[in-house]
């Protein structure tokens, strides 16, 4: 089971290069940005979470100079140069997938949240009850899961922290709350009528029927789902 799961994480992990790759030659070929299509929206989320890319980006490069002048092992100075590498690409291939991989509000009403290429939740527009502007601070990493209070891992249920439902475990039958935080901060929730199903960067699956991410114009991608919401309602 734990071999199987490792054998997962890796694939994944693989996968995860794999477009990095894409996402930088995306951007630098000026393609657009992926997944969107004819009358859908685009919601950017990368904006909050640049400064500090690009104070990282600078570290790294500072980071791998310094040690290429002041290490004299030349084995182990190959390999501390091929680390120092490839931070440099991740810094900047994964802000480049943040850029090129937006939120995206669908022409049928459905909404699909990102996170660079770690993270792609999609729900369809039935299943959205409510969405709203709802700004404020969680901390923690990019992607968190908590279960519904009362739910297998939530406050009187019986998973602990980590354990299936529990924050950083795997969301409960019912589905709990999804955090999406950039550079620790959410600024939309949304509201489902039954969760989702997706998967977590290291491919464990997760369900959540609150969605809560960041988006620099919340305000735009909320107004898309009512549009979106009000031209399905049968009641005009």
């Amino acid at each position: 089971m734990n071999a199987a799961r490792a054998g997962t994480g890796c694939l994944r992990l693989l996968r995860h290069e794999r477009a990095l790759w894409s996402c930088l030659l995306r951007r630098l070929f000026r393609r657009g940005p992926h997944g969107v299509g004819p009358g859908d929206t685009a919601a950017g989320y990368a904006s909050a979470q640049a400064a500090l890319n690009w104070v990282m980006l600078f570290l790294s490069v500072l980071e791998t100079v310094v040690l290429a002048v002041l290490v004299p092992w030349p084995l182990v100075h190959a390999v501390l140069l091929v680390i120092g590498l490839w931070g440099i690409f991740f810094v900047v291939a994964h802000q480049s997938a943040c850029v090129v991989r937006p939120h995206v509000v669908g022409a049928d009403g459905s909404l699909r949240i990102r996170h660079g290429a770690l993270v792609d939740i999609r729900v369809p527009a039935d299943r959205i009850a409510a969405a709203r502007v709802d700004t404020h601070y969680t901390g923690g990493g990019p992607l968190r899961v908590h279960d519904e209070p009362g739910g297998p891992g939530g406050p009187g249920g019986s998973g602990g922290p980590g354990g299936p439902g529990g924050p950083g475990g795997s969301g409960g039958p019912g589905g709990g709350t999804a955090v999406l935080a950039v550079a620790g901060q959410v600024s939309v929730t949304v509201e489902l009528t039954a969760p989702v199903p997706f998967l977590r960067p290291l491919g464990r699956p997760a369900r959540a029927r609150v969605l809560r991410f960041w988006a620099d114009d919340a305000r735009a991608l909320v107004a898309a789902l009512d549009r979106s919401a009000a031209a399905a309602d049968p009641r005009g």
